[in-house]
């Protein structure tokens, strides 16, 4: 699943500090963070998202968000109550707006025991303060958020385990209040939104197949089933990764037995980089594959198309590499 990232920025937690990668232009090879933010002491991140301007971090753990400046002083800390000693199987989520004045943050109430439904709320990046809030009708492990690029909406992607994946939208409203709603599916996992903002890229929660929609009604455009890529639907799936490396093209990644003595790239992870997966490029203007892409990931979740051509993977320590076709 896709990382948060701004236009400009890409975050990430490593060795528990919070790590923020500029996406320049010239950006290439291993990148050095451009600004490290570390949690209060005690706290221990499971998300978070880092300011276009690099002078504050928000993060959240498993009963709280919290925002920090650059110099390390707590901004505003929000508690997710009431509090759940339950460890496992619940991660909260945030995400910076584009415009960096909303923190978007998932909530999986219902696995952490709280005692409701899971919610979705909008948090005032300046203050903390809740600016909207929706219950959920989902129980989710975890999320993914995605920032349209053109108008101002969020799309949270809800991973339900075993029962499946559900994709809510809230869009601005012409009172200032987000309207929310949700796709009529349980069965699709979002991978990604077209760098245009046009389209979207789902695979099916079972692995069957990828598909791609039109934005924002989630028309299906086409559909490429494992046997599309020339594979034993019975030996090989499609993976929950991959997106658009071009406004043209996307990266589909295939899994399983069938695709073993195959493997993508020349990573060096050790046992990870031996995983057997393979990539390939889909034409979405024209609904074809386009044939195998050589990704140098070190295993199949390891792929971050950028949309401008370039994509990330990491280095052993988890910083990102970035490459270019």
């Amino acid at each position: 699943m896709a990382e948060p990232r701004s236009p400009q920025l890409i975050t990430r937690l490593i060795d528990g500090r919070i790590r923020s990668y500029a996406l320049t232009a010239d950006a290439s090879g291993v990148l050095e963070p451009a600004a490290v933010f570390r949690p209060v002491a005690g706290d221990e991140a499971v998300g978070a998202a880092v300011a276009a301007d690099l002078q504050r971090a928000v993060y959240a753990t498993l009963n709280a968000v919290v925002c920090v400046s650059d110099a390390g002083d707590v901004l505003w800390r929000v508690a997710l109550d009431p509090y759940t000693d339950e460890p496992h199987g619940h991660r909260p989520g945030c995400v910076l707006s584009r415009d960096g004045q909303v923190v978007w943050v998932y909530r999986p109430d219902a696995m952490a025991g709280r005692g409701g439904p899971d919610q979705w709320v909008a948090l005032d990046a300046g203050t903390g303060a809740v600016v909207a809030r929706t219950d959920l009708d989902t129980v989710g492990h975890g999320a993914c958020q995605f920032l349209h690029p053109g108008d101002g909406s969020v799309l949270l992607d809800v991973g339900e385990g075993q029962d499946g994946s559900v994709i809510h939208r809230a869009t601005p409203g012409d009172d200032g209040a987000p309207a929310f709603d949700a796709y009529p599916w349980s069965d699709r996992c979002l991978i990604d939104l077209a760098p245009g903002g046009e389209q979207f890229m789902t695979v099916d929660h079972g692995q069957e197949d990828v598909a791609f929609h039109r934005y924002p009604d989630g028309e299906v455009l086409f559909a490429l089933s494992v046997e599309a890529f020339g594979h034993d639907p019975d030996a090989v799936w499609t993976e929950w990764s991959g997106g658009y490396l071009t406004p043209d093209t996307a990266v589909v990644t295939l899994v399983g037995d069938g695709v073993r003595g195959k493997r993508d790239g020349d990573g060096d992870g050790g046992d990870e980089a031996e995983e057997s997966y393979r990539c390939y490029l889909v034409d979405v203007r024209a609904g074809t594959v386009a044939g195998e892409f050589t990704a140098h990931a070190r295993h199949s979740y390891d792929v971050q198309p950028l949309g401008d051509g370039s994509w990330l993977t990491s280095d052993p320590s988890g910083h990102p590499v970035r490459h270019r076709a």
